[in-house]
């Protein structure tokens, strides 16, 4: 027996609604999602008329149906808004070079503007030269922060007012549920809502926070949305993913189950604080985060130094680990033969007595490509070991050993050339007490770092020029 669609009643239904079981046919079930989005947005008062609304563009099925119902949505019903498409480019080979092609396809099909910033741009480094480095383990850490921080870097350089993302219903109750095994309360508390940063510049709004992924992916295929289906080749490393199973399984045995979890971080109530160190519950009370700017490079960060920078230094340092994990050393791999390793080999031998302690730390430098994990050879009796943790540099009184290219003359022992490797204060050294022996090799991810306060502190900075004058930035410029 066919069934009919059970709003008009002439046409087959094609589907059933998880949160409402309606069975709807094809045009019934437009109507009803687009008028959901709709009541979501003129409830929740996302945008105003006149705003310049940054869509985040992937290229996947949650940000290809937000462009086309935000672009229908907007001519319908007038919202007044000047939407364009914003994409990252991680530089993931063989997901994002491919998804972005879709995006450049939307781009032609809804008629509006996009602009593309990739991290090779921002940070200095793709997501595959930090994988490289850091491994599969805590690469999604990495790409979770700069994504964030790329994306208000790039709706800020073109003039944007507001952030739209694709969070649908799935991806909100998979976040509260994260939040609530890490026992993350700052974020409980606010991550099911719907505007977060409302006082920043760049407020980010989720007009599918209450609508289902499944729902999405019919809408996609009914409509024949030109989409990107392929999941990035690191997500199944990712700590989300265990989650998405929990919560799929969580839907099957009950349908509402991600509304309800939404719903219950929206009635989460932090509690502040306290005169007493402990609350009539005998629990500790918590104490917020205070949110301010990050003093390298001016993001919102509630600690001095925000988690983009700080992971960034770690790259630029050769501790790929530095602020994902407590230790500092990095992954293991075999000597690698040469004058390098020659000379390293040489140096092991020297007694500790000499060694700078301030350098104690510090791991042994990249052979040949490879990365290396031993301690770094101690020098011998008179000299100075370079503070730069990819370094072998020896100092003696008047010749030095140059071994990475990157360290000063002897005149200025144990200080950085400026290139940028050990985020040292190097260019009034230079100007001081003259330049390396031999040219630095080249640093690809060594963002020129002068010393704190300055704007060569960190890649996004040093390219503040070049980003300026990217295609995408026109329109500020003007």
């Amino acid at each position: 027996m066919v069934k009919l669609c059970g709003h008009c009643g002439e046409q087959r239904a094609v589907l059933r609604r998880p949160k409402t079981f309606e069975q709807l046919c094809r045009e019934c079930f437009y109507t009803a999602l687009e008028a959901e989005v709709h009541e979501t947005i003129t409830a929740a008062r996302l945008f105003r008329p006149g705003e310049r609304v940054a869509v985040a563009a992937s290229g996947g099925k949650d940000s290809t149906v937000l462009a086309h119902m935000l672009t229908t949505l907007n001519r319908r019903h007038g919202y007044g808004l000047d939407l364009f498409l914003l994409s990252i480019d991680e530089g993931i080979s063989g997901y994002r070079d491919d998804s972005l092609e879709t995006v450049k396809r939307n781009e032609a099909q809804y008629q509006i503007p996009l602009h593309v910033y990739s991290y090779k741009d921002l940070y200095g480094w793709t997501m595959d030269e930090i994988v490289s480095q850091i491994g599969t383990r805590s690469n999604c850490t990495f790409c979770g922060v700069f994504r964030r921080q790329a994306l208000d870097r790039g709706a800020a350089l073109v003039g944007a007012d507001k952030i739209a993302t694709g969070h649908n219903a799935d991806d909100v109750a998979e976040t509260v549920l994260l939040n609530i095994i890490r026992g993350d309360v700052p974020r409980l508390g606010r991550c099911a809502n719907i505007i977060t940063g409302e006082d920043s510049p760049l407020p980010r709004v989720k007009p599918f926070k209450y609508t289902y992924e499944k729902e999405i992916v019919m809408y996609a295929y009914f409509k024949r949305l030109d989409y990107f289906s392929t999941e990035c080749i690191y997500a199944p490393f990712a700590a989300r993913g265990f989650a998405r199973e929990f919560v799929k399984d969580l839907e099957a045995a009950r349908p509402r189950a991600i509304v309800d979890l939404i719903r219950s971080a929206e009635q989460f109530r932090v509690p502040g604080r306290s005169s007493s160190s402990n609350s009539s519950s005998g629990a500790k009370a918590v104490v917020l985060p205070q949110a301010g700017s990050c003093e390298r490079c001016g993001y919102i960060s509630s600690q001095p130094v925000c988690k983009a920078c700080m992971l960034l230094e770690g790259l630029n340092k050769g501790l790929p680990r530095l602020g994902v994990t407590r230790t500092r050393k990095t992954h293991k791999a075999p000597a690698v033969g040469g004058p390098a390793a020659a000379t390293a080999a040489q140096l092991a031998a020297a007694p500790a007595a000499a060694v700078d302690p301030a350098a104690a730390d510090l791991v042994a430098p990249q052979a040949a490509g490879g990365v290396s994990t031993a301690a770094a050879p101690r020098p011998e009796p008179g000299m100075q070991r370079c503070r730069i943790s990819s370094c072998l540099q020896a100092q003696t009184g008047a010749a030095s050993v140059q071994q990475c290219g990157f360290c000063t003359s002897p005149q200025q022992p144990a200080v950085c050339c400026g290139s940028g490797a050990c985020g040292g204060s190097a260019l009034g050294s230079l100007e001081a007490g003259g330049a390396p022996e031999a040219d630095p090799p080249a640093a690809d991810h060594s963002a020129a770092l002068a010393g704190p306060g300055s704007e060569g502190s960190f890649a996004y900075l040093q390219n503040k020029g070049a980003i300026a004058s990217h295609p995408s930035a026109r329109h500020a410029a003007q």
